[in-house]
C-alpha cells in the first residue's frame, strides 16, 4: 500500500514539474500509484517466499 502511495506522489511531481494540467496530473497519479502497487506486491511476494 505504501508503494502505490509513493508512487503516486512521484507521478504527481513529475506531473506537475513538466508543466501538466490538473487532468495531467491525475493521469500521472494514478499509473504511477497502480506501478507502484504492482511493484510492492511483487516485493511482498518475494520476501514471503522467502521466509516460508
Amino acid at each position: 500500500m505504501a508503494t502505490a502511495v509513493i508512487g503516486a506522489l512521484l507521478g504527481a511531481f513529475t506531473a506537475r514539474r513538466r508543466k501538466g494540467v490538473a487532468a495531467d496530473v491525475a493521469q500521472w497519479a494514478i499509473v504511477w500509484g497502480i506501478i507502484g502497487g504492482l511493484l510492492g506486491m511483487v516485493i511482498l511476494i518475494f520476501i514471503s517466499r522467502q521466509i516460508g
